[in-house]
């Protein structure tokens, strides 16, 4: 091959590597974000307030029918999440209403929504779908769906189509095995090509999608359970 075509594939690869590694780091940043927003700390109503006040506050979300609020959850920033419960604290603890929150929240930019229990979208995984704007959902959900796109533009070569498509939706985390492993997994040095296999057909991949699944979630939940114990 010319060393003109050398330098141009050579070019295609650093810019498909690049593209790769970044919404790799966009989808990961998106799980740790999960784990984080599904484990957070026991917080009180004076550092709700104290946290807002100080314009540390970017996402509040609150439970509770008829407007009477039974749980509320904040953000400070992505990676620091606190939460209320009556369960823990004295009764008068909770802000009793969405209105007496949006009080104690002040001049705060924070944005309040009450949680969804619709399920999301139903082919996107809830992690992505879920993830509240402020905190990057559009960022992650272009991600995931970019990826999506990838993969069904391309020939996989661990899996067809729908081996995929059942891992990537419900696998929950099949996005991120497709930008470590197709078309060759992304710690492969240059000009070093993978071992030919079979392909799973979408029935097996349906299989593994589930039990993908399974380990992944039990794997985020002893992931969240240690950042717990190590935040205190």
């Amino acid at each position: 091959m010319a060393p003109e075509a050398l330098e141009v594939r050579r070019g295609w690869r650093i810019v498909g590597l690049t593209i790769r590694s970044i919404l790799l780091i966009v989808l990961i940043f998106g799980v740790l974000i999960t784990v984080l927003s599904a484990t957070p700390l026991p917080g009180t109503r004076a550092e709700l307030r104290a946290a807002a006040a100080a314009d540390r506050v970017s996402f509040v979300e609150h439970d509770g029918g008829n407007g009477a609020i039974s749980y509320v959850r904040w953000a400070q920033g992505p990676l620091l999440w606190r939460e209320i419960r009556p369960q823990m604290l004295p009764d008068d603890s909770l802000p009793s209403t969405r209105a007496e929150l949006r009080q104690d929240l002040g001049p705060s930019r924070a944005r309040v929504v009450e949680r969804d229990h619709s399920g999301g979208m139903a082919w996107i995984p809830g992690w992505v779908a879920d993830m509240p704007g402020p905190i990057g959902g559009p960022w992650l959900i272009g991600s995931w769906i970019l990826t999506f796109l990838i993969m069904l533009g391309s020939t996989p070569r661990l899996g067809n189509r729908w081996a995929w498509f059942w891992l990537f939706t419900a696998g929950q985390v099949g996005a991120i095995l497709f930008l470590l492993l197709e078309p060759r997994p992304l710690w492969f040095a240059a000009g070093r090509v993978p071992a030919p296999r079979e392909r799973l057909g979408g029935g097996r991949g349906f299989l593994l999608a589930i039990g993908v699944s399974m380990l992944s979630s039990g794997l985020l939940l002893v992931v969240g359970y240690l950042l717990s114990l190590v935040r205190g």
